[in-house]
């Protein structure tokens, strides 16, 4: 079995973050969205990993991610040029796929399942394709399924004004070769893409064997902000454990599950876990408050943090009111002058967001 994880797209969700960088290479707890799910897929016993990659961002994502061989997986890269959905990305991967079954992951996700059972459900019952479900509140802004009491797939629906049910399609997927055939007699939806959902309907009228599982554990798509946070929260909250590599000194307190990367200074801080902090940081004068990731080469001086993520070489000095919710970008500089201000000034991109409150 091989594994396709699709890491294209243009990430217009997360702007400002995106437009100098890979939505699937912002970290959640130190480490990029992408890693966790090639992570869980060597996890489910599959090594040979296809991933989908845009000419944009493209580069960007094999420099950082490599070969695979730090995951113990061999990754081959596959461009789809234009994105014109995921079942397009599955027809630009076939030459990689071959007659081979897999198992399609989106690299924007992050899901607390073992991937195992599902490979196992899918070989045991011989099946065309395995979709996993996951209950959420607002079924109208997914894909929706429709399925009996056996978990077999009867309908699927994308973004239905009239929601059949409220089990969104999680963005896992198992398929056998038999899905190729399917995406070859589908037809771009009205939003110009071929669309997954339409194949995988095609499976089911064919009739073919489709079937599905529910997710029993949290699933988040971090496309936005605040799914961000939240999946950094959980990360966090869930998986951090406890080391201090850098240098604490004697006015500081680290109170909790609390991670210190080498060469980082902490000075004056008082650091109440969970938080990570990456390597060569520097921080004095602050507080770090809980659900906090701090990346590597970033500077804080005179700073409140909670809730929020840092990325690499960001400098955050002189701002005497607390930090919360917040996603602050790769060398982004926050500075307050010490005298009182008197007037704000900015200079900021496009799509950004402010909030003095």
């Amino acid at each position: 079995m091989k594994a396709l994880i699709l890491s294209g797209g243009k990430g217009t969700r997360l702007r400002p973050l995106t437009y100098t960088g890979a939505k699937q290479l912002v970290p959640v707890a130190n480490k990029p969205i992408l890693w966790y799910g090639i992570e869980a897929i060597v996890a489910a016993g599959i090594t040979d990993i296809g991933i989908i990659i845009s000419p944009e961002t493209g580069e960007e994502i094999k420099t950082k991610t490599g070969s695979g061989d730090r995951f113990g997986a061999k990754i081959t890269y596959i461009i789809q040029d234009q994105p014109l959905g995921l079942a397009h990305a599955v027809k630009v991967a076939q030459p990689f796929l071959e007659d081979s079954p897999f198992l399609m992951y989106l690299g924007d996700n992050l899901v607390e399942s073992d991937l195992r059972s599902l490979t196992e459900r899918f070989k045991e019952r011989n099946l065309d394709a395995l979709t996993m479900l996951c209950a959420v509140s607002n079924p109208s802004a997914f894909g929706v399924a429709q399925v009996d009491e056996e978990g077999r797939v009867l309908q699927l629906v994308e973004k239905p004004k009239v929601p059949p049910s409220n089990l969104a399609l999680v963005g896992i997927y198992l398929f056998s070769y038999a899905v190729h055939n399917a995406i070859a007699n589908i037809k771009p939806s009205p939003r110009g893409e071929l669309e997954i959902t339409d194949a995988i309907q095609y499976l089911i009228d064919e009739p073919k064997k489709v079937e599905s599982l529910q997710l029993q554990g949290w699933w988040l798509d971090t496309g936005k902000k605040d799914d961000l946070l939240e999946a950094n929260r959980i990360i966090l909250d869930t998986g951090l454990q406890t080391a201090v590599a850098g240098e604490v000194d004697d006015s500081s307190q680290v109170i909790g599950r609390v991670q210190i990367g080498e060469g980082t200074k902490i000075i004056n801080c008082t650091i109440r876990g969970p938080v990570i902090i990456g390597r060569d940081c520097h921080l004095e004068n602050c507080f770090i408050g809980p659900y906090s990731s701090v990346a590597d080469g970033v500077t804080l001086i005179d700073a409140d943090l909670e809730h929020s993520v840092v990325l690499q070489g960001a400098k955050v000095t002189g701002i005497q009111q607390r930090i919360v919710d917040s996603v602050i970008g790769q060398r982004a500089q926050l500075k307050i002058a010490p005298q009182r201000p008197k007037a704000l000034r900015f200079l900021i991109g496009d799509d950004s967001q402010i909030e003095l409150i």
